[in-house]
């Protein structure tokens, strides 16, 4: 390997992410965490995945839960993001409130919320990867727009008014590219 972990989540960071929180009940009462490790990974059956790190209390825990809730946060919601990724250095607390959604802890106020029964946890490096079989679906009212990170920060989807990327055609021969769609 020629370049060092530091680099690796640098270049990985550009990719922008919505951001979420995971919510499972656990011995002491609700498990949450911030994740933008989060992907969908089947319509049928209605499957996701999630990735904490091992070393982690939710990493811990979560070999023990049967059920979570992902929540993707709201633009506005960035302060809970951080309050559950650790990094709260605040006296009070945001305000937040977990109400239930089939059984599981779903976080009031997020843009949408996904109910879900653990269905496997798989090795991955130092995260595991759970998979979990979404079971009940919450859709969250208007202004529909989500917390996004990007290069190790917050932001938005408003208009970048960057520089648009370099003209790649001119001298360029192009190659046929077979294209294959599915419909959602």
């Amino acid at each position: 390997m020629s370049f060092d972990s530091k680099a690796y989540r640098q270049t990985v960071g550009r990719f922008l992410t919505g951001v979420t929180v995971i919510a499972f009940e656990a011995e002491t009462g609700v498990q949450a965490m911030t994740a933008n490790s989060f992907t969908s990974l089947s319509l049928d059956p209605p499957l996701l995945l999630f990735c904490p790190a091992k070393t982690t209390r939710t990493g811990q825990l979560i070999q023990r839960a049967t059920s979570f809730s992902v929540n993707i946060l709201r633009e506005d919601q960035q302060a809970l993001s951080t309050f559950f990724a650790g990094g709260w250095k605040e006296p009070v607390d945001p305000p937040y409130r977990f109400v239930p959604l089939d059984g599981v802890p779903r976080l009031e106020g997020s843009l949408a919320s996904l109910a879900c029964s653990v269905d496997q946890i798989h090795e991955g490096g130092d995260h595991w990867i759970v998979v979990g079989k979404v079971i009940s679906l919450h859709q969250g009212i208007e202004p529909l727009r989500p917390l996004a990170f990007h290069l190790g920060r917050y932001t938005n989807l408003k208009t970048d008014t960057s520089s648009p990327a370099p003209d790649l055609t001119e001298g360029f021969e192009p190659v046929p590219v077979h294209y294959h769609y599915e419909s959602w």
